[in-house]
C-alpha cells in the first residue's frame, strides 16, 4: 500500500490545477485518472475567462496558454456580447482555447513539478477515519492518503461514496454537441436559443465544424445518432449541410445541481464533482480551476501541519456561494434562450440594459470571475477580493504583484515605511515585500479605491487583510490564514 498526503481523483483541468498548487507547496500528491493519456475526444470547453488567466499568470504560466489560444474582447450572456476591454486587468479579454489544448499544456506544467499521474485507473471506493483515507482503485490496488479530493466530474463516485447530497434541478432542455465535416458551407454563428456552428480551428476557419443544437425532446435513453443530428440541423437551418465524418457526437442538458457540502471529513470536492450546470457563459472549466486555486494552499497548510484542519472549512464557505451564483446565472441564460416571441422581447430588453455601462460591468464582472468577493468581514474594499496586478518598485528593481505569487506563498506587501511590523513569528511562511506603487488602484465593477498602506495577499491572490501595519488585526489575520505565531 502506497502512502500520499493527497490523492486526487480525476486528471481534468480542476485536478491538474489542484495538483500543481499542492506540488508548489511541497505536498506529496498523486492523480488517479481513468484516461490512458491527456488526449480528449472532441473540444469540450472552449475558452478561459479573465480571472482564470490571472490565476495562471499568478503562477507564471499564462503565456503558455496565450500562445496556444486566440484573444477576443467580449464574453457573452444569453447571446449578448459584453465587451470587457475597459476592465482594469492585464487580461481584459476572453481566450479562445479548447479544453483539448488547455489540458495538455496544464499537464506539462504539473509534470514539471514532478506530480505522478496513475493513468488507466480510477477511484472505485474509499474508507476514511480520523487518521486518513484508504483509496481503492480499479486495478485492485489501494492508496493510503491523508486527504482525498474528488475532481471526478458530474457523476462523481467520490461524492456519491461520501454520501454528499447533490440537490438541484432536473434537465428541461437537451442539446446535441458534435465535431463533424460538412459538404456544404454552414452558417457560422450562435443561435438565439443557444448553440450554433463554428470552425474547430478558430484561426484558420473551415472544417471540421463544432455543432451545438437544441433538441426537440429532453428524455433520451442512449447515445445520439447521425440521423438525429441531421434532423436537428434541418429543424434549425432547413438543411443538414451534407454533414458527415463525425469525430465526436454526444449530448448534454441543462441539469443544475450543487453539492450540499464541498467537504465530508477528509474528503473534498472540486470542479464538476461539486457543481454541474449548463455551459452558457463558458464558466464550468473556469470555476473548477478557481476552486482548485482556493483549495490548494489551504489543503497544503493543513497537510504540512501549519494550519488546523478547520481551515478547510473556509473552502466550502468561500467557494459554495460562487458555485451557486454560476448555477443561478446559467439558469437565467437558459430561460432567456427560449425561442418564442415573448422571450425574444425579454432578450431584446436584456440586450438594451446590458448596453449600458453599469449593467454590462456587473454581469461581465460575474461571468469573468473578476468580481468574486469572499466574505471576510468588514474593512477595506479590497478585503476578500482579488489583488490587482500592480506595477511595483522594490529595492531589487521593478516587479508585478502577480510575479510575487509565482511560488504560491502568501505576501505581506508594505507600501509605506519599511520595518513597521515584526513578521518573525511567521518566518518562512509569509514573504514580506517593501515596495512603492505610483498610480490609482482600480477594481472591476467597483472602480477606483483608496490605496491601503499595506496588504496581506493569500496564495490564491485574494486579500486577507488591508490597513496600517500598526493595526492589531494584522497579526490576527496572519494567524487565521497562515498558522499561529511561533517563537522567532
Amino acid at each position: 500500500m502506497t502512502e500520499q498526503a493527497v490523492v486526487i481523483a480525476g486528471g481534468g483541468p480542476t485536478g491538474l490545477m489542484l495538483a500543481g498548487e499542492l506540488a508548489l507547496a511541497g505536498i506529496d500528491v498523486v492523480i488517479v485518472e481513468r484516461r490512458a493519456s491527456q488526449d480528449l475526444d472532441g473540444s469540450r470547453a472552449g475558452g478561459l475567462h479573465s480571472r482564470t488567466i490571472e490565476v495562471l499568470d499568478q503562477r507564471g504560466i499564462a503565456e503558455r496558454f496565450l500562445e496556444a489560444g486566440k484573444v477576443g474582447p467580449a464574453l457573452g450572456f444569453a447571446g449578448t456580447a459584453l465587451d470587457i476591454n475597459d476592465f482594469p486587468t492585464r487580461h481584459n479579454y476572453v481566450l479562445a482555447l479548447w479544453q483539448s489544448l488547455f489540458e495538455p499544456i496544464l499537464a506539462d506544467w504539473v509534470g514539471e513539478l514532478g506530480v505522478p499521474i496513475h493513468r488507466g485507473r480510477e477511484v472505485v471506493g474509499f474508507t476514511q477515519d480520523d487518521t486518513g483515507v484508504n483509496v481503492e482503485l480499479s486495478d485492485d490496488t489501494s492508496l493510503q492518503a491523508e486527504y482525498l479530493v474528488g475532481c471526478d466530474g458530474g457523476r462523481s463516485l467520490v461524492r456519491k461514496a461520501a454520501g454528499i447530497d447533490f440537490p438541484g434541478l432536473d434537465p428541461s432542455t437537451s442539446w446535441l454537441i458534435a465535431e463533424v465535416e460538412m459538404a456544404e458551407e454552414p452558417k457560422i454563428g450562435t443561435r438565439p436559443e443557444g448553440g450554433g456552428i463554428g470552425p474547430v480551428n478558430r484561426v484558420e476557419g473551415g472544417g471540421p465544424f463544432g455543432v451545438v443544437l437544441k433538441e426537440q425532446h429532453v428524455d433520451h435513453t442512449g447515445d445520439p445518432s447521425m440521423d438525429e443530428l441531421r434532423d436537428a440541423l434541418i429543424v434549425a437551418y432547413g438543411t443538414d449541410y451534407g454533414v458527415h465524418s463525425p469525430t465526436r457526437l454526444s449530448r448534454f442538458n441543462d441539469m443544475s445541481r450543487q453539492a450540499a457540502s464541498y467537504r465530508h471529513g477528509r474528503v473534498l470536492l472540486a470542479g464538476d464533482a461539486a457543481h454541474v450546470h449548463p455551459p452558457q457563459g463558458g464558466q464550468g472549466l473556469n470555476t473548477g480551476v478557481q476552486d482548485a486555486v482556493n483549495l490548494g494552499w489551504k489543503l497544503a497548510q493543513v497537510a504540512n501541519k501549519t494550519s488546523p484542519d478547520s481551515l478547510l472549512d473556509t473552502y466550502h464557505a468561500e467557494r459554495h456561494p460562487v458555485g451557486a451564483r454560476v448555477l443561478h446565472n446559467t439558469m437565467a441564460q437558459v430561460a432567456l434562450s427560449t425561442p418564442d416571441d415573448r422571450h425574444q422581447a425579454l432578450r431584446d430588453t436584456m440586450a438594451e440594459l446590458l448596453g449600458m455601462d453599469e449593467p454590462r460591468k456587473r454581469i461581465a464582472g460575474m461571468i469573468s470571475g473578476l468580481d468574486i468577493h469572499y466574505d471576510l468581514g468588514a474593512g477595506h474594499p479590497l478585503l476578500g477580493r482579488r489583488m490587482p496586478d500592480l506595477d511595483l518598485q522594490t529595492a531589487d528593481g521593478p516587479t508585478r504583484v502577480f510575479t510575487l505569487l509565482h511560488d504560491a506563498r502568501p505576501v505581506l506587501l508594505n507600501l509605506g515605511e519599511p520595518g513597521g511590523f515584526d513578521t518573525s513569528p511567521w518566518a518562512n511562511r509569509v514573504r514580506v515585500v517593501d515596495a512603492r506603487h505610483d498610480g490609482v488602484w482600480e477594481l472591476p465593477v467597483l472602480g477606483e479605491i483608496a490605496a491601503p498602506p499595506a496588504v496581506v495577499i493569500r496564495p490564491d491572490g485574494h486579500v486577507a487583510w488591508a490597513g496600517d501595519l500598526t493595526d492589531p488585526k494584522l497579526s490576527q489575520a496572519l494567524a487565521t490564514w497562515f498558522g499561529a505565531a511561533t517563537p522567532a
